[in-house]
């Protein structure tokens, strides 16, 4: 492709110039289309390196600058120095035969074969059905991982279940009492422990399958009831959010099979740990942290392992099991856990960089309804699940509204707003430009998957929507691209949303069908490249592409 042309005689040219060998040349689309198609601040970057001004420097380089016929158009130096170029026409022709050729596979990158990624994420506590901000990293790790895979990366996703400590015990306890409370006996729930509606449900499923222990008293057993159960159901929420995991791991197994009593070993063996206060301390401070941090409390508080420790043993064994990067998507809240793993990790000596494991924490989830928050369900209680926002307006309106805000920014998920059937509502105008191009072929009596860009004089499409339709699509690869090296699938929802835009434009301006044969076989093309890229944007992001709405 052009923008591939472009950056490679950017870098030659530089090199040229007196740069060093593999500098880095990177290329913009600009905002405003006066500016040509492709942009770069390379000057600007190079000026210091070559002693003179950036837009002197970039009239050496594009003095230099030589492409083949069909490439590009006109180069123009812009500001305090920016280059931009307009392609050539030849480069419209080349994205339509590019596009329809590919076709699922438009945008995707072969297999690196480099070493595999791990991502984790939802690893919800389970202690109940999943919230929103479940559901928002849910669809986040998802989409980053998918990114990934598109980008030809070796993926693994990964769910990890907290199934020990305090959390699952209160849980255990409140099933307990509930149980009681159906055979008319008093029972309070333990301080800090569950109220939903599903804990009755819980009670009810655990009398009926154990009636001899009318009592519940066997608490280890109604720990486990309770703990399948809530695991099946959070799988079945997330099946049918259309999320699926190709590992679970268990909290448990990391205590049942040594790896906590290792970590903590090689810390002590290290001499990186003491006792104060009859806990046990790891001196985080020698690696930069503001203070110790406990790894076992004092008998007085129990004695057990803190967060951390399991948390660093369970990376450990990620390490060991080959996945040199590792991604963990995790709600704000979990901000101060970066900094103990990696500082744990570093006070073990494997070898293990200091930026493992990557993380991508997502902020909280606001749910309006009638401009009013929604702060309950009607089932767990105190917070909404995800289920109850699939059930309300559908699972591909919620997997769009949790991407197309950045993670780290508070999302403000307006039911009203997904429920519409309107070009207000983002997900309805995205997947309405596909059903629109669908129909095209529907309404024609074409098979769209014989459509092809042979034959097809790419100068009888004189509408400028035309033009800007087919550069909108040829960014599809490098959109990609970019949004995983950022993992960032917001990045996708935007493309999507521009592409839908220049795509209904198109559709408004330039009649398809009963045109003359050079326009419509034209057009027809143009139709179907973009049915094929919207396709693969909404497929990468868990979403359907609908022939008709």
């Amino acid at each position: 492709m052009a923008r591939e042309e472009i950056k490679a005689e950017l870098a030659r040219v530089a090199v040229s110039l007196g740069a060093p060998a593999g500098v880095v040349v990177e290329l913009e689309t600009p905002r405003e289309k006066s500016h040509g198609d492709v942009a770069t601040n390379l000057a600007l970057v190079l000026a210091k390196t070559l002693g003179a001004k950036p837009r002197e420097v970039a009239g050496r380089i594009v003095a230099a600058l030589s492409f083949p016929p069909g490439i590009v158009a006109s180069v123009e130096i812009a500001g305090p120095g920016f280059i931009n170029f307009r392609l050539a026409t030849d480069q419209l022709t080349g994205i339509l035969h590019t596009i329809i050729a590919a076709g699922p596979g438009y945008g995707r990158a072969p297999a690196t074969g480099g070493a595999p990624v791990n991502v984790e994420f939802v690893s919800a506590n389970p202690t109940g059905p999943l919230h929103v901000g479940h559901g928002r990293q849910a669809a986040l790790g998802d989409a980053i991982a998918s990114l990934l895979e598109w980008t030809g990366r070796k993926v693994t996703r990964e769910f990890y279940y907290n199934d020990a400590g305090a959390q699952i015990m209160k849980l255990a306890a409140s099933v307990q009492a509930r149980v009681a409370q159906l055979r008319g006996r008093e029972a309070e729930l333990p301080e800090g422990g569950y109220h939903g509606e599903y804990i009755r449900e819980l009670a009810e499923r655990y009398a009926e399958a154990h009636p001899a222990d009318r009592d519940a008293a066997d608490l280890e057993q109604v720990r486990r009831f309770a703990v399948e159960a809530l695991r099946q159901e959070q799988d079945r929420d997330l099946q049918a959010f259309g999320v699926r995991f190709d590992v679970y791991f268990l909290e448990s197994s990391l205590y049942a099979d040594g790896r906590v009593a290792e970590t903590v070993g090689r810390w002590a063996a290290a001499g990186h740990t003491y006792e104060r206060d009859g806990a046990l301390w790891l001196r985080t401070t020698d690696f930069g942290d503001d203070k110790d941090r406990v790894i076992r409390r004092s008998p007085e508080k129990g004695g057990e392992y803190t967060y951390f420790v399991p948390d660093v043993a369970y990376h450990v064994g990620k390490w060991r099991r080959g996945f040199t990067r590792a991604i963990n998507v995790q709600g704000s809240d979990h901000h101060s856990t970066v900094t103990r793993v990696r500082i744990g990790l570093q006070a073990l000596d494997l070898g293990i960089p200091p930026g493992y494991p990557e993380y991508v924490l997502h902020q909280m989830v606001t749910v309006m309804k009638g401009g009013e928050e929604v702060r309950i369900s009607k089932r767990a209680g105190s917070y909404v699940t995800v289920q109850d926002l699939v059930e309300e307006v559908g699972r591909d309106a919620v997997r769009y509204f949790f991407l197309m805000r950045k993670a780290d920014s508070h999302l403000q998920f307006d039911i009203d707003l997904a429920l519409k059937r309107s070009e207000e509502n983002p997900v309805f105008y995205v997947q309405m430009a596909h059903a629109r191009m669908s129909g095209v072929f529907r309404v024609g009596s074409v098979d769209a998957s014989a459509v092809t860009a042979e034959g097809v004089d790419i100068a009888v499409l004189t509408d400028p929507s035309e033009a800007e339709l087919l550069k909108v699509l040829a960014r599809f690869p490098e959109s990609v691209e970019r949004a995983a090296e950022a993992l960032d699938p917001q990045r996708i929802t935007n493309y999507l949303e521009e592409l839908a835009r220049a795509a209904h434009l198109w559709y408004h301006r330039c009649r398809v069908l009963g045109e003359s044969p050079p326009v419509e076989r034209a057009r027809l093309a143009v139709a179907r490249a973009t049915q094929i890229v919207l396709a693969n944007a909404l497929t990468l992001l868990g979403l359907s592409a609908p022939e008709r709405m």
